[in-house]
């Protein structure tokens, strides 16, 4: 082998180190108080921590192609939506790509949810407000939704938004260019629209992927039994236990909430292990978004394929009858012939 040749594979492989890295930089840690940690740890360190095995680590992976996934492990849910890639636990939630676009603001919406706001305080805030008058108000309700299911709530909310907004956006963009279309037939005008055509058959399977997680969730009890993370800690927990393993630090959120998708007892924690009522309510007020958004891609999309087929029938029409008309002229107005004199020698 060359020195060129050496050179190139050394510096192969320090650019897989410093992505190698940046991989391992690339996860956020919140905890129940919203207070965000950025890791600089390898896969073996998170799974180690969080107590799950390579190949659902591999779900997660952004260098490979996993379908939407809400994978409910031991102690941890394995979340794949899109660009959210997350793993959650009964107390802390691992957000991969945290300086991503797309998952900035899902890292701020986890900080303003996840801390635990008591009735005390939303009392003492809601006098603030009302400070100088008479104010008589019920006393706020205590929210008392595991951990995991308020970062789960945060989760599906923002990718139905996602999901939903770009839907609104591809919507906006293709009535203007078929009205262009119909105005003015051109392969330019065409082309667009077939660009957005295909922008929204893409946009269909993937929010189709999201719903179909969603309803296969949904029909099982038992995978929904798998996500009640803080249920299952409660019932391994002994008051006289000592050997906790270090990555799991004593919760201040369990039975502190209730989720606004439902309000439900302390059972949640300590009740019947069949019992996924609460769960159920959040995922369906999710999976009704998400089919919503379904339904207008779909039927946007047969109208435009219905009107894209129009016009291509109007443009093959247009093409024969040109060609019709150069025929014509052709057969019915043939070109002044040029007359030859031919001598004849005798």
């Amino acid at each position: 082998m060359t020195r060129d040749g050496m050179v190139s594979v050394a510096a192969t492989v320090d650019s897989a180190k410093k992505k190698a890295a940046q991989a391992s930089r690339s996860w956020i840690l919140m905890d129940s108080d919203g207070e965000g940690t950025i890791l600089d740890v390898d896969k073996y360190a998170i799974m180690h921590r969080v107590q799950i095995h390579a190949r659902d680590l591999r779900i997660i992976d952004p260098m490979l192609s996993y379908p939407s996934t809400i994978l409910g492990r031991e102690k941890a849910v394995v979340l794949n939506l899109e660009h959210i890639k997350a793993i959650i636990t009964a107390n802390e939630v691992m957000l991969r790509d945290p300086l991503d676009d797309n998952v900035i603001p899902v890292v701020e919406e986890l900080r303003r949810r996840l801390p635990v706001r008591s009735s005390a305080n939303l009392a003492q805030s809601e006098g603030r407000k009302n400070l100088g008058r008479n104010y008589d108000a019920e006393p706020a309700e205590e929210d008392e939704s595991p951990f995991e299911f308020r970062a789960l709530e945060v989760a599906l909310e923002a990718i139905c938004s996602h999901l939903d907004a770009r839907a609104t956006e591809l919507e906006n963009s293709a009535y203007p260019a078929l009205d262009e279309l119909i105005s003015k037939i051109s392969s330019l005008n065409l082309d667009r629209v077939r660009k957005l055509k295909s922008g929204m058959t893409r946009l269909t399977a993937r929010v189709q992927k999201v719903r179909d997680e969603l309803e296969q969730l949904l029909e099982d009890d038992e995978d929904m039994a798998d996500l009640y993370l803080s249920r299952k800690l409660a019932a391994t927990a002994s008051p006289a236990s000592s050997a906790a393993p270090n990555w799991v630090p004593a919760s201040p959120t369990i039975g502190s909430r209730i989720s606004k998708a439902g309000k439900t007892s302390v059972a949640t924690f300590h009740g019947n292990d069949d019992d996924v009522e609460e769960l159920e309510m959040i995922l369906e007020a999710y999976f009704m978004q998400i089919d919503g958004t379904l339904n207008k891609l779909n039927t946007r999309g047969v109208a435009s394929r219905r009107d894209l087929k129009s016009l291509d029938l109007f443009r093959i029409a247009a093409s024969c009858d040109h060609h019709v008309q150069s025929l014509h002229r052709t057969f019915f107005n043939p070109p002044p012939y040029q007359l030859h004199t031919y001598e004849y020698s005798g």
